[in-house]
């Protein structure tokens, strides 16, 4: 594929037949901490932000989805920017709180919050809990009666419209475990109003990831907002709307609808609500802001099929063997113009069979020792990493026009060892 072809242009480009990471290349970064790594362009991160406020004119406020992308140092250049978080555990908040994002600016969802994840948003005083059960409503109200505090809560609503994505990563269906189903939304909402410690101030909803359609989010909005209306008419105060996140990013053919006609959309229903508006974007702000860095190790011709054996595996980035996911690949080193391309399968050294990047995947000459990268993988890449076969978990890298960072190194395997403890009778 041509340079403006590739996911994250124009972050991501060949430059001087370097593919360069802003004005890095690859292979520089990969000089000094090894492979596989993955790097995030600070410029792309900053470019979709940008976009998102611009489009919704300063008005809406943006709480990036931690779970896209957790490291440090992206939370803290994406809070300097002025966004907050969108939350699902306490490791998540203590993450966001170094990032030096503030507590205002930080809501807390997820479907299975403990007593002590509730406490520890209570004491931070956060913008508000997104409640996703009954029960998880009583026990809010129990601990911050207990406290002394007064928990701002939005209800999460169920809206039963499918998100038109993967089935692992779909959750507005009834049926799905998340958020309280419609046909109960209005009960929550008066139940929370006569609870001691609970102050209802909002409704929220997230049908899914990787959404490439208005269409089923305009429906689920528009379900949302009439929940918000009758309870408004009945009078309980909500003030706010947090309508998830979810848009789209192109991996390969995907052709996802603009920030501005996501703008239009939401403007247009939610217009004359009296209403302060919040989205907890994950993957459109990160997914092409990142790439993973492999080494080639062995070209391998079976007898029908011929495998490019790489140093980076499922344990890396687990997308291609969880959801199918396509990831583009491509060399560190431009092609030739007319270099033959030929199918091979792109695949790690974990011991499964499933430690496959890509099947038959068209690709340019590539040896042993060479670079290449997978494109798109800044969300639910590092993130979802582990130590599988005892793999160290690969490094992670920011870069800045010219310049990159470290922001969490490669640990040894003393590290690893060390982490572990021999009972007494061993």
């Amino acid at each position: 594929m041509s340079e403006s072809e590739l996911p994250g242009a124009p972050d991501l480009a060949y430059r001087d037949g370097a593919l360069s990471l802003e004005q890095v290349p690859v292979a520089r970064i990969a000089e000094q901490v090894g492979t596989p790594f993955y790097a995030y362009s600070s410029a792309h991160l900053e470019r979709r932000y940008r976009e998102f406020t611009v489009a919704f004119g300063g008005k809406a406020m943006l709480c990036f989805a931690v779970k896209a992308l957790s490291n440090v140092a992206v939370l803290r250049h994406l809070g300097r920017l002025g966004a907050g978080a969108d939350l699902v555990s306490e490791g998540e908040l203590r993450r966001a709180l170094a990032a030096g994002i503030p507590p205002s600016r930080i809501i807390f969802s997820g479907i299975g919050k403990t007593e002590t994840e509730l406490r520890a948003a209570l004491a931070a005083d956060l913008h508000q809990i997104n409640v996703e059960s009954a029960p998880e409503l009583s026990l809010l109200s129990d601990l911050a009666q207990r406290m002394g505090k007064t928990a701002r809560v939005a209800i999460r609503i169920n809206p039963d419209v499918a998100a038109d994505t993967h089935a692992k990563i779909s959750t507005g269906k009834a049926g799905s475990k998340f958020g309280i189903d419609l046909v109960h939304a209005a009960d929550s909402f008066r139940r929370a109003k006569q609870l001691p410690g609970i102050e209802p101030v909002g409704a929220a909803v997230h049908i899914g990831s990787q959404i490439t359609s208005l269409a089923p989010l305009e429906a689920a909005f528009g379900r949302v907002v009439d929940v918000y209306k009758a309870m408004r008419g009945e009078g309980i105060k909500l003030t706010r709307l947090d309508l998830g996140g979810g848009l789209g990013i192109r991996y390969r053919h995907e052709t996802p609808p603009s920030i501005n006609a996501y703008a239009a959309m939401v403007t247009r229903l939610t217009r004359g609500l009296d209403a302060s508006l919040s989205f907890e974007q994950g993957r459109w702000i990160c997914g092409n802001a990142g790439i993973l860095v492999s080494r080639v190790l062995y070209i391998k011709d079976g007898a029908t099929r011929r495998f490019v054996i790489v140093d980076a595996a499922m344990n890396d980035l687990v997308r291609p063997a969880m959801y199918e996911a396509w990831h583009e690949i491509v060399p560190a080193i431009a092609p030739a113009a007319k270099a033959k391309r030929a199918p091979a399968d792109v695949v790690g050294p974990v011991c499964e069979t499933g430690d496959i990047f890509a099947t038959e995947r068209e690709l340019p000459p590539v040896a042993a020792g060479d670079l290449v990268a997978l494109l798109s993988a800044g969300a639910y890449g590092a993130i979802m990493s582990s130590e599988y076969n005892s793999r160290l978990l690969v490094p992670e890298v920011i870069v800045r026009g010219t310049e990159f960072a470290t922001v969490r190194p490669r640990p040894t395997y003393e590290d690893m060892l060390a982490r572990e403890k021999l009972p007494p009778w061993l």
